[in-house]
């Protein structure tokens, strides 16, 4: 059925005068591929009077099972629970266990983990996938494992939950699933993997969810979330403009399918990419859509604030999203911008401490990109503290990491820090070579912030100072006071602070008198 053009289908079946349960539920399935739940339920329901009329009552638990699960992912719990209790009514009269029976521990499993009873809620969901591979259920088998995999990856079990993702892929990737679990199993698996920050299985189960929608004429279920997972791996292989125009397209695909959470995704990347490229008119508007859509949109509204200057706000919002952080998975995706902008505003410590967390969470989710994110924020603390060789060696980790993993802009920023550190090293050349990727990289990808916080410019030389420390440089020639300079500036002092040890590296000067000196010697004042 997966094969065939969904429109056509719709359009065929709706003409049947009087169509059996058999032809409701292909129309049901029809008019949720295209995009039309608002029918899919009404659809069910008919297929389940159909299918009770004809005595074919665990075909119509079937159609209730469906229905109560969608009714309690809208969340309309009252309807749902009707539902999924006639449901149960229906299966407890069978006079032996059916595999449908195994359905019914599925709903079960979700109501223990709102109750924060996950071990419940993974023995449970295990139970129902022993009895799909018993009853040679395929697709209860799938739903089952995949939903059992994302509560190991909750309970922090990240090898045995992958390891059962991976196994509902093989049924899915083989074709024995109808096509709506298809597409939830196919969706899940690869939110799941972005979720523990698998780089890696993300970008081949993407592959494999796009071939699939690809495949079928007239789908619009499932291609916006497929669009939204595409997008999030365009921007890390730096594929910008292809990544905007794919997030812009999932969320008019995810709205045509009231799916909010799709849709607030899309709006998220979407400013995502606009931020990085300095369109941030544009990209503050997305995050309000992603707000809107319900998605709290940090850490890049966040980051957002650090690019126009604003650090006091961009350190707020973050430490308010980190404050509201239950989970550790949740943690990972905030600890690398809390370190970098914890780090900007002199908060030396604060940063130090959120790095620390973030390799636990690396270990945890065994993530190269999050041990690369670990490596560079460990490595831009280290020289903002003047450890410049451990600095190195750290952002050297980073580097390779990220050439591993394809992500051109991460390996640029990397880059960029390399190069301050070999300057600061006395090691110009090496510095130069770095630093002139780096800008490159920026150029290539349209990372127009990057390159205006490049300094000093080829034909600029600052001794390898940025704007803000040649700033700061200047004001202190002029005998001010770091208190004095953050009111100038509106910074803090901890930052003004930071930016003098900088100035001490880079410029090998011992001493704020030395460091004037070198400024009026160099004509930077």
């Amino acid at each position: 059925m997966a094969a065939l053009a969904w429109r056509e289908t719709y359009d065929s079946l709706s003409r049947l005068d009087s169509p059996n349960g058999d032809e409701l539920g292909q129309l049901a399935t029809s008019a949720y591929m295209l995009g039309k739940e608002d029918e899919w339920i009404p659809l069910l329901e008919r297929a389940f009077r159909s299918y009770s009329e004809a005595g074919e009552s665990l075909r119509a638990a079937r159609c209730a099972f469906w229905i109560g699960t969608n009714l309690a992912l809208r969340g309309e719990l009252g309807p749902a629970g009707g539902w999924l209790g006639r449901a149960q009514r229906i299966v407890d009269a069978q006079e032996t266990e059916c595999v449908e029976h195994g359905y019914l521990l599925v709903p079960v499993a979700f109501q223990h983990d709102a109750q924060g009873d996950l071990e419940g809620a993974i023995a449970t969901v295990a139970a129902a996938a022993e009895m799909g591979e018993r009853y040679g259920d395929a697709d209860l088998f799938a739903l089952a494992l995949h939903t059992e995999g994302e509560f190991l990856l909750q309970a922090g079990r990240v090898r045995e939950g992958l390891a059962c993702l991976d196994e509902a892929m093989v049924a899915v990737t083989t074709g024995e699933l109808s096509p709506i679990v298809t597409g939830i199993v196919y969706c899940g698996v690869v939110l799941a993997c972005e979720g523990v920050f698998d780089v890696r299985r993300a970008r081949h189960w993407t592959a494999a969810l796009t071939r699939w929608c690809e495949e079928q004429d007239d789908l619009v279920a499932f291609t916006g979330r497929c669009l939204a997972h595409r997008a999030n791996v365009m921007q890390l292989h730096g594929e910008w403009r292809e990544a905007l125009d794919a997030a812009v397209d999932a969320e008019r695909r995810s709205e045509l399918s009231a799916n909010q959470a799709a849709a607030a995704k899309a709006c998220y990347l979407q400013g995502e990419v606009r931020r990085l490229r300095g369109d941030f008119t544009e990209a503050e508007a997305a995050y309000r859509e992603a707000n809107r859509h319900g998605l709290d949109p940090q850490p890049g509204l966040a980051l957002l604030r650090l690019a126009q200057g604003r650090v006091d706000a961009a350190a707020a919002a973050i430490r308010r999203a980190k404050s509201e952080a239950t989970e550790w998975l949740g943690l990972g995706a905030l600890l690398p911008a809390y370190a970098e902008i914890m780090l900007a505003a002199g908060e030396i410590e604060e940063s130090r401490a959120a790095c620390a967390e973030l390799e636990s969470v690396a270990t945890e989710c065994d993530s190269d990109m999050l041990r690369a994110l670990h490596a560079h924020a460990r490595g831009a603390i280290a020289l903002a503290d003047g450890d410049t060789e451990q600095a190195l060696v750290d952002l050297r980790r980073a580097r390779e990491l990220w050439q591993e993993l394809e992500a051109p802009y991460e390996l640029a920023k990397t880059r960029l820090l390399i190069g301050k550190a070999c300057g600061a090293l006395g090691d110009d050349d090496s510095s130069r070579l770095e630093i002139d990727a780096a800008r490159r990289a920026f150029e290539e990808l349209g990372a127009k912030p990057d390159l205006a916080a490049l300094e000093p410019e080829p034909d600029a030389p600052a001794h390898g100072l940025s704007r803000r420390e040649l700033e700061v440089l200047r004001l202190l020639a002029t005998g001010k006071s770091n208190r004095e300079i953050a009111q100038e500036l509106v910074i803090s002092e901890h930052t003004v602070a930071r930016h003098v040890q900088n100035i001490f590296t880079k410029l090998r000067v011992p001493s704020r008198t030395a460091a004037g000196a070198f400024a009026f010697e160099h004509d930077l004042v």
